[in-house]
């Protein structure tokens, strides 16, 4: 019932409601046993089911009433997805849907007033496919309306076939850049690009449509993330949206995808260190957010807010970071993290501890949730803090654990180097006082390949502040301003 239990789990108490009525409406038999099977499921019971439900051990009996309680739970999702659909695409499609039928039934005039409304619909998303279907039904009927002009109708068609090909390639790009960076983690994230648009014949240019360049964008960043590297992958993200702004002002049509293209090179500024440019790009944004409409400001306004506490948290105005987060409505996995974050540099040490254990979920379920650089941060974070908190049963089995649960995984993505940090602040935890010693920071010194201040990652100099802070016996959020700092 693990598939049931993952799909239902994130139902709104609205959501599992509807599900119970669908479910009675289905039941042909009084004696059905589902909703008991609901009832059970959504109490948290997981075993024994089929003694609960039946009265004796019926392993069979127990399958196939599961397997139907997800079948139904399927069509419940498809049912309901159907009928909330409001999107442009789907009403572009019921649109030339209606518009054959009408054409079939020789009802001419409304089928050209509704085969114009499923093209209005899908230009504004670009959909080159459902226009392609819309192009063949006008060439198809083109001798009953004299107003079309078939030669203009097939140039039109060869246009957007073209495009439709093109958006196909981009697609078949994406799965391959995807698969080789799932192969390679450490690999160029540049390079595999290049190459994938050389093996399709594609080139980057301003002529790629706001949304394929913004999958170009999102792609790098995600695996700038993973690999903890967005310096080398700073100039080719700085010349997508170079291609960007060649495109011109940009309509409503394209604030989407061109917000979460300012967002990702604002946050790659961010990351880079490049302070006062990512900033301005974030009051940009807001401005844009302001003039714009209320779903736009619900995706992006969370997102906004973290990147703008990063920006002051790194640039000495640490209060302000836990105001700007402390004061949010955003509650999200991301914004807690980030406040224990920068409770931990303002050394709020038992802030951050209380606000940490509202994160109560395994490890596992985070993973599903987020992903492994998030919950590598936690857990690192939770280690510190409870060496802080002094909580000495603690630190050594989230030590234990953090080795095995990334001790491979970090080997694999070559970042052996947070593994070496570690034992550095196990070696500080077991002897404090000798961490101020020559000795110590001669190891510390001889144990990283140091890579540079522009180069290194700014949570890994985050993390690595703490250890410098407890041999030079300073505060913690002086030192990672300083480390941080390209100006010294």
């Amino acid at each position: 019932m693990s598939d049931f239990n993952d799909v239902y789990k994130v139902f709104s108490v609205t959501e599992k409601k509807e599900f119970a009525s669908f479910l009675r409406k289905r039941n042909r038999r009084g004696d059905t046993k589902n909703l008991e099977l609901l009832r059970l499921l959504g109490s948290g019971q997981t075993k024994d089911l089929d003694i609960a439900l039946y009265g004796k051990p019926a392993k069979g009996a127990l399958h196939a009433l599961s397997k139907r309680l997800m079948d139904t739970l399927v069509d419940f999702v498809a049912s309901n997805s159907f009928a909330d659909e409001t999107s442009l695409e789907l009403e572009a499609m019921k649109f030339l849907l209606a518009s054959r039928i009408f054409f079939e039934q020789k009802l001419y005039r409304i089928a050209f007033k509704t085969i114009r409304k499923a093209e209005a619909k899908a230009l504004e998303t670009d959909n080159y496919a459902i226009l392609n279907e819309i192009h063949h039904t006008k060439i198809q009927y083109a001798h009953l309306n004299q107003e079309w002009v078939l030669t203009k109708l097939i140039a039109a068609s060869e246009r957007n076939h073209q495009l439709l090909v093109q958006d196909m390639q981009l697609n078949m790009v994406y799965a391959k850049i995807k698969l080789e960076l799932r192969q390679n983690p450490t690999a160029s994230v540049s390079a595999i690009i290049s190459d994938a648009f050389s093996e399709f014949q594609l080139e980057i240019t301003e002529g790629l449509t706001y949304k394929s360049l913004y999958q170009l964008m999102e792609i790098t960043a995600t695996s700038a993330k993973l690999q903890r590297d967005f310096y080398t992958v700073s100039p080719f993200m700085r010349t997508l949206f170079a291609k960007v702004k060649q495109k011109g002002e940009v309509t409503e049509k394209y604030m989407y995808y061109y917000l979460n293209i300012a967002y990702l090179m604002a946050a790659t500024d961010f990351r880079n260190k490049a302070f006062e440019t990512s900033k301005v790009q974030v009051g940009y944004i807001e401005q844009v957010l302001g003039d714009s409409k209320k779903h736009l400001q619900d995706v992006f306004g969370g997102k906004i807010t973290r990147l703008k506490a990063l920006n002051e948290a790194y640039t000495g105005n640490i209060q302000k970071a836990i105001a700007l987060l402390s004061n949010t409505t955003d509650t999200s996995l991301n914004n807690k993290l980030l406040l224990v974050m920068c409770f931990f540099l303002n050394e709020e040490y038992q802030k951050a501890y209380r606000l940490l254990n509202t994160l109560k979920h395994t490890d596992d379920w985070y993973l599903k949730k987020m992903d492994w650089p998030w919950v590598l941060k936690k857990n690192s974070i939770e280690i510190l803090l409870l060496i802080e908190l002094d909580k000495l049963d603690l630190v050594l089995n989230r030590m234990q654990r953090f080795s095995r649960r990334f001790g491979k995984l970090l080997k694999d993505v070559g970042e052996q180097r947070v593994l070496i940090f570690m034992g550095l602040v196990k070696e500080y935890y077991d002897r404090p006082m000798a961490v101020t010693s020559e000795v110590f920071m001669e190891k510390v010194e001889h144990s990283f390949d140091w890579i540079g201040r522009e180069q290194e990652d700014i949570f890994v100099m985050s993390f690595f502040a703490w250890l410098k802070a407890k041999m030079e016996k300073r505060k913690l959020y002086e030192v990672t301003l300083e480390l941080v700092s390209l100006s010294t």
